[in-house]
């Protein structure tokens, strides 16, 4: 997870922004060929529908299902959210919520307050998530600030593919490609199935958690940006380690990972209505 916020701020003082520890984790430089390879379609991808929080980043996003009438979603991670981290097992569903979110267009102007109605969806178990429901629908955000959402892909991602993390809060984008996945990411007494790992050219930083993880080649959301090795240490706060199936440990000083998203939309019905009962949903249920 991210380092708290002032310390984030504190090391970007020291560092300098582009050096920064990531969402947690100092990252080492990326080869020039995947460094060449991912720096012409960093310029396709823009901030519109992404959000800065009060601590965090997140996006508007919509299902592929969602109608533009349907209220609309802030995505952003469980460890974001503001009543506090979620316990280890702990699912919240339908808290009430009337956080705030500053929308921006894709300049990186905030153009608008959005707000919250509820908390949908919150844990920190097996993903690090939190889908919000705001007062106002896909349409109406559209006619205030002409922005659409974010669309979450539903289908699995794929090695390789080239990214980019959009940071609401900073207005900084950070652009590598997806290194592999990893069975089980442990940090402190979470731990996160399936996750997402960045190459070393996203050097994401504290105050990034929540970012949507973008396919540059489709516009779609593919993960949300959430943790990253700093120091070296193994599977404690800030220092993510990576489980294989056979339980061998990997530590990765100075690499960043992000939790997968296709597996929301099925969890939602008609309406962006959540109903962990479908099947084929497996977000932890309560």
């Amino acid at each position: 997870m991210n380092k708290p916020l002032l310390a984030a701020l504190a090391t970007l003082v020291i560092t300098g922004a582009g050096m920064a520890p990531a969402a947690a984790a100092t990252a080492t430089t990326e080869s020039a060929a995947g460094a060449k390879a991912a720096a012409p379609t960093v310029k396709a991808v823009n901030f519109a529908g992404t959000v800065s929080l009060s601590n965090c980043s997140g996006s508007v996003v919509r299902l592929p299902s969602s109608a533009d009438s349907d209220p609309a979603l802030v995505m952003t991670n469980g460890h974001c959210l503001e009543t506090g981290f979620p316990d280890p097992g702990e699912v919240i569903v339908g808290q009430s919520s009337s956080r705030t979110f500053g929308l921006l267009n894709s300049s990186a102007t905030r153009v608008g307050t959005l707000r919250a109605s509820k908390v949908v969806y919150s844990t920190m178990t097996d993903t690090d998530v939190t889908l919000y429901q705001l007062t106002t629908t896909y349409a109406q955000i559209k006619s205030s600030y002409g922005i659409s959402a974010l669309t979450l892909q539903d289908t699995h991602p794929v090695a390789g593919t080239a990214i980019t993390v959009v940071s609401g809060y900073w207005k900084r984008t950070y652009a590598c490609n997806i290194d592999g996945f990893v069975y089980r990411i442990k940090e402190g007494d979470w731990t996160w199935k399936d996750s997402v790992r960045y190459t070393s050219a996203c050097q994401t930083i504290g105050g990034t958690s929540g970012s949507p993880v973008i396919d540059n080649s489709t516009g779609k959301v593919v993960a949300v940006n959430n943790t990253g090795n700093e120091d070296g240490e193994r599977c404690t706060e800030n220092n993510p380690c990576e489980v294989d199936a056979n339980g061998t440990v990997t530590v990765r000083k100075g690499i960043n990972y992000a939790e997968e998203t296709y597996n929301i939309p099925a969890c939602f019905t008609t309406g962006n209505k959540l109903d962990l009962t479908l099947s084929g949903c497996t977000l932890p249920k309560p």
